[in-house]
């Protein structure tokens, strides 16, 4: 029977023919997960307005009879590639062809019934659709793991999917899906939610590397003190956000009261300030920690090579042992890039903007499209990042070796 690790094991020429050996297990699992969300569980919901609840319609309920039959001739034609066919490029193939099926399926489905001229009735994706996308998403996941291809490979693949998925939704084939009608009403807060969440990521993450990065080194450097700066920076890490932004919201207030200075700056008990500085204090472990684990790496011959070539301690820290563990302390920097991306939402409790406006906005307003708007970009920014940086320490390792 195939599986990921036998085939990862195989030739590149084997890999590359199909295989009919028998059924896929993954295949079959999403097979399965497809057909309930396809068969037993509603593809839209159409909503009178954006808080009401959705009346839930089946595929063939809001598709012509022909264009229904066609959506379940190529989800079966995927099924059967998903369990027969271990080819991780027809497997790839097969997914994204099912993913622009759905995806025109929903289109067609909010254009048919949304009336003309008409902004308030929400055509929103029901339950079938999401099954029906996270299978076939983690169909295209494995068969691009199977498929092993490198940082550069990764990368373009990335931009292609974002500049597809941006292309099309400005092309303004689903203006009608409940989502990119909540974004029309809120494309202006949209714009400023996005800078505030990238800064607030960024600026957070740049802040902690300034000084995370030479408190690992001197952790390295004195390996007494390492037991008990890592446990106080554990501690940080344990106290959960919405406790952490509480306990900042007092010192700073107090802080812009009694300093005019501080006031001027932005620094306040509410807002971005106690946002910057949570995500500063959470993101100083993983950074931390990595670079010590990095610098122990390096071998201690190497150091003594470039002692032995004249080089000053700190020509040799700096182009010896932090080029060497480069790789891994990038790798502590884009799982705190990852954590603020999604931390920043939960500052939006506190006034520090970003995505989290639409979440909480929509939880408060029981509109479901509304923290939609708000959560799916906080993915696509995280997942890029986490691709990003993956490929790049995985650039930086191979150069290495």
């Amino acid at each position: 029977m195939s599986s990921p690790g036998f085939l990862l094991r195989r030739p590149a020429s084997a890999r590359d023919a199909p295989a009919l050996h028998g059924i896929d297990r993954l295949g079959a699992l999403l097979t399965l997960v497809g057909a309930a969300g396809l068969f037993l569980l509603p593809f839209v919901a159409f909503k009178a307005n954006r808080i009401l609840p959705g009346d839930p319609r089946g595929l063939e309920q809001v598709l012509p009879v022909w264009a229904a039959l066609t959506c379940w001739a190529t989800l079966a034609a995927v099924a059967a590639v998903a369990l027969l066919c271990a080819n991780a490029s027809l497997r790839l193939a097969a997914a994204l062809a099912g993913l622009v099926v759905i995806a025109m399926a929903l289109a067609t489905a909010a254009n048919a019934l949304t009336p003309p001229h008409n902004r308030i009735v929400r055509v929103a994706p029901g339950a079938g659709f999401w099954l029906l996308l996270a299978a076939l998403g983690l169909l295209a996941t494995d068969a691009i793991t199977r498929m092993r291809p490198g940082p550069r490979a990764r990368v373009l693949l990335l931009v292609l999917f974002l500049g597809v998925v941006g292309l099309t939704l400005a092309h303004g084939t689903f203006d009608n899906v409940s989502v990119m009608r909540e974004y029309a009403v809120n494309s202006s807060a949209f714009a400023l939610a996005a800078r505030q969440h990238i800064l607030l990521s960024l600026g957070s993450l740049g802040a902690a590397v300034i000084v995370a990065l030479p408190l690992g080194i001197f952790c390295h450097r004195a390996p007494r003190l390492q037991p008990g700066v890592l446990s106080a920076l554990n501690i940080i890490q344990t106290i959960p956000s919405i406790a952490l932004f509480g306990i900042l919201m007092a010192p700073l207030g107090a802080l812009a009261a009694h300093v005019p200075l501080a006031a001027a700056a932005g620094i306040r008990g509410i807002g971005a300030a106690p946002a910057v500085v949570a995500l500063f204090l959470y993101s100083l472990l993983p950074i931390v920690a990595n670079t010590v684990a990095g610098l122990k790496r390096v071998s201690p011959a190497t150091v003594e090579a470039a002692l032995g070539m004249g080089m000053t301690r700190w020509q040799t820290l700096r182009s010896v042992e932090l080029a060497l563990a480069l790789p891994v302390i990038l790798t502590g920097i884009r799982i705190v890039l990852v954590q603020n991306i999604g931390l920043v939402t939960v500052a939006a409790l506190i006034g520090g903007g970003g995505f989290g406006t639409f979440v909480f906005g929509g939880i408060g307003q029981a509109a479901t499209d509304l923290v939609l708007l708000g959560a799916i970009p906080t993915v696509v920014l995280a997942f890029s990042a986490a691709v990003l940086l993956d490929a790049l320490v995985e650039r930086l390792d191979r150069v290495r070796q």
